[in-house]
């Protein structure tokens, strides 16, 4: 994973969520959070989402809006539990 990846990955899981845990801004505005120009933005977040940390959550007319998958977050995680012998 790259270090504007990291970055990506690191704001979504720090920035405020809805209770559907989307982070409602948008990727001009986070951008700008973290000092990237909006077009290494999209594109990084293209990477995180093809890597499988993100997943499209809401979208409002043309403005798509991200959360972390669950799987990234920990939830959803099943541990397969066996007999002790």
């Amino acid at each position: 994973m790259t270090a504007n990846q990291r970055l990506v990955v690191l704001l979504y899981a720090v920035h405020p969520t809805d209770r559907a845990g989307t982070v409602v801004e948008t990727a001009a505005e986070l951008a700008k959070l973290v000092g990237l120009s909006p077009t290494v933005f999209s594109r990084t977040r293209r990477q995180v989402i093809e890597a499988g940390w993100l997943e499209e959550s809401e979208r409002l007319a043309h403005i798509r809006y991200y959360r972390l998958k669950p799987e990234a977050l920990g939830d959803n995680v099943v541990v397969e539990m066996r007999r002790a012998t």
